[in-house]
């Protein structure tokens, strides 16, 4: 399959720059590697989002069986905050 693309200067002048990096051999080359990579992102991203979701439905099933409690923010807070100086980061 042959396909021309059009791109802006500042990406035709990256994939020429990788082009000369030796690292590819053609502007094709690049731009196969460039959409395997953006596959590769999407796939993760997917894999994130489902986690996340994952995550929401056990807190809200948490939330409606009854296993949660208020928590105290300023507690939680000077405690991170003794680590840390105890740490000596503060």
């Amino acid at each position: 399959m042959s396909l021309n693309v059009s791109l802006p200067t500042e990406l035709e002048n990256r994939v020429r720059e990788h082009v000369a990096s030796g690292l590819y051999g053609s502007a094709s080359e690049v731009i196969r590697e460039a959409l395997r990579l953006f596959e590769a992102y999407q796939t993760v991203q997917a894999s994130s989002l489902a986690a996340l979701k994952a995550d929401i439905n056990q807190g809200l099933a948490d939330a409606r069986a009854g296993r949660v409690s208020a928590i105290d923010v300023r507690a939680i807070k000077a405690k991170g905050r003794a680590v840390l100086q105890s740490k000596g980061s503060v």
